[in-house]
């Protein structure tokens, strides 16, 4: 690289005609200019300015040689330009994975649009409730649910989801309301694929067993279930919020509702964030906050 100390000097100095101004547009000092066009010159044996108090002019050689370097500094421009946008500008397959139905109705909409907005960007999506390994995988990132296990995984919180205990207005006017996790127990519970639901009472987290007639591991299907009429499930908001909304479930417990989680985005530390990684988390957390 030695060979091209002082030819952006020099192509600057020749194009103001002043080393003050060449210093000030490169954003060095005048003395580093300087030096730097005297090695250049030094290397070549050649002289490529006259200079004096008042004036810089270029040599027969300097002028020769100035039409040649400036193709070569508007390249390197042009490449500096290329990689700067590159480190803004998504391009490139991102491969991502997502639970199954907040991939389906919350996650996949917002990449579609993203890839309407970067048209250069590529998406390999694989939905799967199982926490695949993102390294294996060549995965760039995860979207992961809930509260996350210990690992050496980067985590980002994109948004919160808010866990309800809900029922028909058909099953609450026919088998009660509960009011206490002691009257939930007299009650038909939907079990998912969670073991306990939890709940806040008395500043702690306290676990519930729920018990039923229906176990299943499609939060899709319990949802229906309580619909009908069939009992008492707990799900997130991204679920039930629409049925809340239009009056087909009732939210119960909510005194004793447990705090907020997270949902968040996911990816290994010893890879590097690249753009299309980077504005599509910031994509996603604008869009799900």
């Amino acid at each position: 690289m030695k060979q091209w100390i002082g030819i952006s000097e020099f192509v600057a100095v020749a194009e103001q005609q002043s080393f003050t101004k060449a210093a000030k547009q490169l954003g060095i000092s005048v003395a580093q200019v300087s030096r730097n066009i005297a090695e250049l010159e030094a290397s070549l044996a050649i002289k490529l300015l006259y200079r004096s108090t008042r004036s810089v002019s270029l040599t027969e050689e300097g002028l020769l040689y100035l039409q040649h370097c400036r193709h070569l500094v508007a390249s390197l421009d042009e490449a500096n330009r290329t990689l700067a946008n590159l480190k803004v500008t998504p391009r490139g397959q991102i491969k991502l994975t997502a639970p199954v139905f907040y991939g389906e109705t919350r996650i996949a909409p917002l990449l579609h649009d993203f890839m309407l907005r970067y048209p250069d960007t590529e998406l390999d999506l694989q939905l799967s409730n199982n926490k695949l390994d993102l390294v294996q995988g060549g995965y760039d990132l995860a979207i992961r649910l809930g509260t996350l296990e210990s690992s050496s995984l980067i985590a980002r919180k994109l948004a919160s989801r808010t866990q309800y205990v809900v029922a028909s207005p058909a099953y609450l006017a026919q088998h009660g309301t509960p009011t206490s996790l002691t009257a939930l127990a007299q009650h038909q519970c939907l079990t998912g694929t969670v073991a306990n639901w939890r709940f806040m009472q008395q500043g702690k987290i306290v676990q519930f067993k729920p018990q039923g007639r229906i176990v299943c591991n499609s939060g899709v299907a319990l949802r229906d279930a309580a619909l009908k009429g069939l009992g008492l499930v707990q799900l997130p908001d991204y679920y039930v919020s629409d049925n809340l909304q239009q009056g087909e479930l009732v939210a119960v417990l909510s005194e004793l509702r447990q705090p907020d989680e997270g949902i968040w985005a996911i990816y290994p530390q010893n890879r590097h964030l690249s753009a299309k990684v980077r504005v599509l988390v910031d994509y996603l957390a604008s869009k799900l906050s």
